[in-house]
């Protein structure tokens, strides 16, 4: 298995290191020099940052060690003898150079390293240009790739990303599926409530992983998006500053700083984001039984000021290494909404009601993230054990104050009539516990267990209260005020069977949960607790007719509990007409999901082409009621939903200045809420498709363009419709590849929007959502 670090690569080389400096065995000799240059066999270019070391045979204590630089060149000192020469990189397998004869300055020229051989674990396509590799479990994503994430935040990032999709409200949505575990250097975090508050500029990386094993959790029924920060390995010290700025005032700006030596690693990054936007809604809502239409449009304006703090460190002692992780961000949102509202009699089409409402919102959002872990090694490099201990704390405290002007729909102050606010004070807290275990057999078998407890809690305390005309005094209204509290705890153990061989690579997994959901509701005095313990197999297997083609099967049984937002009944109150609340008696969804898939790892070209299925008991989705005139909605659980189809993801070099890499999704889906009634029964197809095209032209100038287009897909009381844009970016690199400055144009044909409707028994209604997408970008970036 690999680890998700570089330093993991080599701990026994920090260990014998700083052996070879307390013996101090060094002589006087004058050393000579050892020089040669790394190559990728298949790539053709040069490998940095590998880790080169010179061995004594049969001590394994090193002579002499080096990394290569930016060009893939080494330097080593070593008197006249005979060693052995090692190469270590995560992603490449070790080489080895036996009975190397050193009796003067010696230049190996041209050294040639290969990716890692294919197993289980470890199949990765790979060409020279890496925005995204594959493997059995699913993608990773390297954001600075794209260059049109310059600039963005992590929303961005996933937008750009194969088989993801995210909705009007900052959702993700995996392979049609909206239930995914998102975690924070492979942790739970409070964290990830608001993406779109991470910048890109701070990822590392993006793991998506469609059919997890039983090492992950077996929560979320689209799979897991593991997010990993940015916090710097290089030997030295490494830095680097960004800034960039862009229309409507925009801007992001950040450094990062790492200092590493053989005994400790320290680093720290700060990123200040400031985003604004605005944009327009428009719905128009008829129910049948009524005879009325409702009309409305909205205008918004908004800006979220955020700052992210990076930061952590490792102390290498002997086989051990002790991690501390830390982020912590803070952020003030704004926001003024504005929504006109007109009924009409559809019949004679007489105004029956209009009003405007004026919605000013601030947000204050701050959350603190820290984790303290424990790494052992063994004399086998296969054998691991870890321990993680980690504490996520968030809160969030909004005021709305709203501003109604009725029987007009003109917003001037001497209209007001009437005026309403709202506190919601929101705090999230998320202790993880987690023991993991790796022990090999043989070299062709090991097994993997573990223990894991995640521990959660959510506070939500809600007031609201209308202006009492005759007092002019904010009165609370008792029936709608509240305090909802969330508890679960999720204690999980697993244990793992893998085993290798030449042709045919297989695991198999078992994972037992035991869940406790405590809730209460203090308006009601009403309590809802659940306990239930589920299992939860997995199976992965991977078929390797020869270095360049391999088949892969996978399974696993899975559980996507309703959320605490899910749950809490709280309505938002923005709209009258139009609510907004959740469902304190939800179940979870059972899930079982089946894929199966081939990889080709080409000369110049990789592909990845996935077939699944996924079979849901119990789904969650948001459906809409009408209620005393009041457009409700809210999750429920409807009896089943399939989802089929399949995935294919490439990225190839059409010519050697001219990359293509990109993914295509093709699924139908079907929902049967007849639980609920025959409304609820629906079914459709979809698919989606991201291209990136990347030129390489003179002068160290780049040109990249970006494609996103997603089909209509099928809702459980209708569909939202298709939509689609392009993006592209120019960058200039300087200063030896150090430095660069590019420039970026998102939605070049201001296209992006969302819409869609819904048609039930008694209403239909239809909406239409446009933000300002057309953005402009620049950013310059130094790195040293």
């Amino acid at each position: 298995m690999k680890s998700r670090f570089p330093h993991l690569e080599v701990p026994l080389l920090v260990f014998f290191i700083l052996l070879a400096f307390s013996a101090n065995s060094q002589t006087n000799e004058n050393p000579f020099s050892l020089k040669g240059r790394v190559m990728d066999v298949d790539a053709g270019i040069p490998v940095p940052f590998m880790q080169v070391a010179l061995f004594v045979p049969g001590n394994e204590t090193p002579e002499s060690y080096s990394k290569t630089n930016d060009q893939g060149e080494f330097f080593l000192d070593a008197k006249a003898g005979t060693y052995t020469l090692r190469f270590y990189l995560i992603g490449y397998s070790q080489k080895e150079i036996n009975n190397l004869k050193i009796s003067g300055n010696l230049d190996l020229g041209k050294v040639e390293v290969e990716v890692e051989n294919q197993d289980l674990q470890e199949v990765i396509v790979t060409t020279s240009k890496l925005p995204f590799r594959a493997d059995i479990e699913g993608i990773t994503i390297n954001p600075e790739q794209n260059l049109s994430n310059i600039g963005g935040s992590l929303l961005d990032i996933l937008r750009n990303t194969p088989s993801i999709s995210v909705s009007e409200d900052g959702t993700v949505s995996l392979r049609g599926s909206s239930g995914t575990n998102i975690l924070i250097n492979g942790r739970n975090s409070s964290l990830t409530q608001n993406l779109d508050q991470l910048p890109a500029s701070a990822i590392e990386q993006i793991k998506i992983i469609n059919n997890p094993n039983a090492r992950f959790d077996a929560e979320a029924e689209g799979g897991v998006i593991d997010i990993i920060l940015k916090r710097g390995q290089d030997l030295g010290s490494n830095g680097g500053v960004e800034f960039t700025y862009g229309t409507r005032g925009r801007m992001n700006t950040g450094a990062r700083f790492n200092h590493r030596t053989l005994t400790y690693n320290v680093y720290g990054g700060y990123n200040l984001r400031r985003w604004r936007d605005a944009g327009e809604r428009s719905s128009v809502r008829e129910i049948f039984g009524d005879n009325e239409i409702l009309s409305q449009n909205t205008s918004s304006r908004s800006e979220n000021l955020g700052h992210t703090f990076n930061y952590g460190g490792d102390y290498y002692f002997g086989r051990n290494i002790i991690s501390y992780e830390g982020v912590f961000s803070t952020s003030m949102d704004s926001q003024v909404n504005t929504l006109f509202s007109e009924l009409n009699d559809k019949s004679s089409g007489n105004l029956l009601l209009d009003y405007v409402r004026r919605n000013n919102e601030t947000e204050s959002d701050d959350g603190l993230d820290n984790a303290i872990i424990y790494e052992r090694t063994f004399d086998d490099p296969n054998r691991q054990l870890r321990f993680t201990a980690s504490n996520s704390f968030r809160n969030q405290f909004k005021t709305q104050n709203i501003d109604i002007f009725r029987n007009t729909l003109d917003p001037n102050p001497e209209n007001r009539n009437g005026q309403e606010r709202a506190f919601t004070d929101e705090k999230r807290y998320i202790s993880v516990f987690q023991l993991d275990y790796i022990h090999p057999i043989n070299e062709k078998s090991k097994f993997e267990t573990g223990l894991k407890s995640n521990l959660r809690k959510f506070d939500n305390d809600y007031r609201y209260s209308r202006l009492v005309e005759t007092t002019q005094t904010f009165e609370e209204d008792p029936t709608i005020s509240n305090t909802f509290l969330y508890q679960d705890q999720i204690h999980a153990g697993y244990f793992i069977y893998a085993k290798t061989a030449k042709k045919f690579d297989y695991s198999v997994g078992l994972r037992g949960e035991y869940t406790v959901v405590d809730t209460y509701l203090k308006n009601t005095d009403e309590t809802n607790k659940q306990d239930y313990f589920n299992l939860f197999p997995s199976f992965q297997t991977l078929y390797k007719f020869n270095e360049k083609h391999s088949l892969k099967a996978t399974y696993s049984r899975r559980i996507d509990r309703p959320t605490a937002w899910r749950l809490n009944p709280f309505p938002d109150i923005t709209d009258s007409l139009n609510v907004r609340r959740g469902n304190p008696n939800l179940k979870p969804e059972m899930i079982h999901s089946v894929e199966f898939g081939h990889m080709a790892n080409l000369e110049k070209s990789s592909f990845t082409t996935n077939l699944f299925y996924r079979q849901v008991s119990g789904q969650l989705d948001f459906i809409t009621i009408i209620e005393d005139g009041i457009s409700i909605s809210q999750p429920d659980n409807l009896n089943t939903a399939e989802s089929y189809g399949a995935e294919f993801i490439g990225l190839g070099e059409i010519a050697p200045w001219w990359t293509l890499s990109g993914g295509l999704t093709m699924f139908r889906i079907k929902v049967d809420g007849s639980n609920i009634g025959e409304e609820f029964v629906n079914s459709g197809f979809a698919w989606n498709t991201k291209i990136t095209s990347d030129f390489k032209l003179p002068l160290d100038i780049n040109l990249q363009f970006v494609g996103n287009y997603e089909s209509a897909e099928i809702e459980a009381q209708g569909r939202d419709l298709s939509q689609y844009y392009i993006d592209a970016s120019i960058q200039k690199a300087f200063l030896k590849n150090k430095g660069n400055f590019s420039v970026s144009l998102r939605d070049i044909f201001d296209t992006r929007r969302f819409a869609g409707n819904s048609l039930t028994n008694s209403f239909s209604q239809s909406f239409y959502a446009k933000r300002e997408t057309r953005i402009l970008i620049m950013s310059a970036r130094y790195s040293f």
